[in-house]
């Protein structure tokens, strides 16, 4: 059975990282970006991950620039624009395709494992999910993300257990992470 211990991603320079090194943490991997509505996202990740870190909890953030164009920078920009606003500590890897032919193969493998099931109920759902469908059109069977930050969570084996899309209310993901952890 795979888990996302057999994939290996890019840092911001461009090295190659093995997911196995963060074996036996509970990870959130998030597909983020900087000029998205839901950038103010960044916060309350973070504080998560300070809170939980020291009890075995990573967020492994992957910006991605296919939902409208909101993560436009380079990989340093968009780290700097991370660390200054927000403070962010967690690892920030390569800008990726999260979706269609040039999808990060890990991303393919966290959609398989959890597919989308809704954005959810109310009026910024509603909406989100007629730009989500405008935007993910070109991509066909292979829109695996509907939107920027979305985020798995991983167990300590390095099976997906769930998925949030970036309508989630943040404090539910905080107790799926302690309920993880």
């Amino acid at each position: 059975m795979k888990t996302v211990y057999d994939y290996t991603v890019k840092d911001r320079q461009g090295n190659d990282v093995s997911l196995s090194e963060y074996q036996g943490k509970v990870l959130l991997i998030v597909n983020t970006a900087t000029g998205c509505g839901f950038t103010p996202h960044y916060e309350p990740l973070e504080a998560m991950y300070k809170e939980l870190r020291d009890r075995g909890f990573e967020i492994l953030d992957f910006p991605c620039n296919q939902f409208a164009n909101q993560a436009p920078g380079s990989d340093d920009e968009i780290h700097e624009f991370c660390t200054l606003k927000f403070g962010t500590e967690f690892p920030q890897f390569s800008k990726i395709d999260v979706n269609g032919e040039t999808a990060d193969p890990l991303y393919a493998f966290l959609a398989a494992e959890k597919p989308f099931e809704g954005f959810g109920k109310g009026l910024k759902s509603a909406a989100l999910n007629k730009f989500a469908d405008r935007n993910n059109k070109a991509f066909g069977e292979k829109a695996y993300i509907k939107w920027n930050f979305t985020k798995f969570l991983v167990d300590r084996e390095g099976r997906v257990i769930a998925r949030f899309e970036p309508t989630a209310d943040m404090k539910t993901v905080r107790e799926a992470v302690i309920a993880a952890l």
